[in-house]
């Protein structure tokens, strides 16, 4: 097929190098040329594992970039909008740029020939009702055309994990389809012959988004509530959370049986782990966007409001370890590591690692901050008195304490590289992922004081 996606970004960019991979024709749409100008000599504007290789095999072959979005949508047979869907200053999702990209592809259907039928699909998250309270009639009032007759109009969610986007996308573990009638989801799911074994969902649109937020939701409720067993954990001074989960792992529910007797840890269990929140551009949007949308319909959604707000309260809680750790902070030496939400990307938005280096300089401290990728990106987020650096020993020389925050691979050497210092510095593990007999001074989310190790 050939396709075009208005929007170059992380989820537009991503879709159509996988597309083009899989043999369809690609036209990226993007009011940014420099990324188009970018994209084209093969260079990946964003941090994302396999995304250099698949452009490396496809542009300038089946995939390019453009700024003309009309000569795009009637080039093509399928349009896909992948723009941005921010929360507004009020809570609710923002759609400006929603409504916009569909009157731009209504206007350039308006003089389509009639016979060429044309699917649109939004890829974008967005509010159940959105497709066909706001897409479809923004669709036909810009074309003059009618949905049904003279297009298609349909909802195709990304289930794209930042930093394995790729591989999600090429080993899809279900694709959902929401269409307006059968022969826009029947054109949809052309898009998708590539992966004949994977579970496929076909609704109609309001639906489609519904699943998408739901599956958003479960996953960050999943956090805070080990996030909130993990405050009592602590609370109780001789429990630590890490051995309570490595229990509760243990159910059936999460390590089932094979047929041959043998256990499989399910992936689910990975998000039933304390840590210091959750972050990035899906979770706390969608989960926001979600408690907005069921108080416009008169629908609040509580369990989802304490989600956030048990979330909000994490980065606070390893200051808080920090400073008893080392019995205060003014002029103390902290490094904290990662600066991005999670592993394998750059991205930063959302990430807790800001509220935690504000809340350490509030109290004095001097910080300095460590990121594989994403320091770069962060110059312009962070103070002139915040040190940076990508060298993981020049991050930890002189610390007092160490705060991590993100859980890369990297930070597994941490133990090692300060074995020989006296006295070695504070650990604090926002993620809790190094074992404590590894440092002779550790503390974390999760574990009680009793337990608390502290040999300076």
């Amino acid at each position: 097929m050939r396709v075009s996606i208005i929007g170059a970004g992380y989820v537009g960019l991503v879709t159509g190098a996988c597309l083009a991979d899989n043999g369809h024709e690609v036209r990226c749409v993007d009011i940014d040329a420099a990324r188009v100008e970018r994209i084209n000599a093969g260079e990946a504007p964003i941090h994302e594992e396999g995304l250099p290789d698949l452009l490396a095999r496809t542009i300038g072959d089946r995939l390019e970039a453009t700024t003309d979005l009309a000569g795009a949508v009637d080039w093509s047979d399928l349009t896909m909008l992948a723009v941005g869907t921010p929360l507004g200053d009020d809570g609710t999702i923002d759609l400006r740029f929603v409504t916009a990209a569909a009157e731009q592809v209504g206007g350039a259907l308006r003089d389509r020939d009639p016979d060429r039928y044309h699917v649109t699909v939004v890829k974008s998250t967005v509010v159940p009702g959105t497709t066909s309270r706001v897409v479809t009639p923004a669709l036909e009032t810009a074309s003059g055309r009618r949905a049904g007759l003279d297009f298609g109009v349909g909802v195709n969610p990304e289930f794209l994990t930042e930093g394995t986007a790729v591989a999600d996308f090429m080993a899809p573990d279900r694709i959902v389809i929401g269409g307006i009638d059968d022969r826009t989801v029947n054109a949809i799911e052309q898009l998708y012959t590539a992966f004949p074994d994977a579970p496929l969902v076909r609704s109609n649109p309001s639906t489609a988004e519904l699943i998408k937020y739901t599956s958003n939701a479960l996953l960050a409720t999943m956090i805070s509530f080990s996030n909130e067993i993990g405050n009592l954990a602590a609370a109780l001074g001789d429990v630590d959370v890490a051995d309570v989960t490595a229990g509760v792992h243990e159910s059936i529910y999460l390590s089932p049986r094979l047929h041959d007797g043998s256990r499989v840890r399910a992936p689910l269990a990975s998000f039933l782990e304390a840590g210091c929140g959750f972050g990035g551009s899906c979770l706390p949007k969608d989960v926001g966007a979600l408690i907005a949308h069921g108080k416009h319909s008169d629908t609040p959604m509580r369990l989802l409001q304490a989600v956030l707000d048990i979330n909000a309260g994490q980065p606070g809680r390893l200051v808080a370890l920090t400073r008893d750790g080392l019995g205060g902070l003014d002029s103390r030496r902290v490094t904290v590591l990662g600066l991005a939400f999670k592993p394998d990307t750059d991205d930063l938005r959302q990430s807790p690692a800001f509220p935690v280096i504000d809340g350490l300089r509030a109290e004095g401290a001097v910080v300095t901050a460590h990121d594989p990728v994403a320091v770069p990106a962060a110059r312009a987020r962070l103070v002139d008195d915040v040190a940076m650096t990508d060298d993981l020993e020049t991050a930890l020389t002189d610390a007092d304490a160490v705060v991590i925050v993100t859980r890369w691979d990297q930070y597994l050497v941490v133990p090692k590289i300060i074995a020989d210092r006296d006295p070695q510095p504070l650990i604090v593990d926002g993620r809790r992922m190094l074992e404590p007999d590894s440092v002779a001074r550790y503390t974390g989310i999760g574990i009680g004081a009793d337990l608390t190790k502290d040999t300076p």
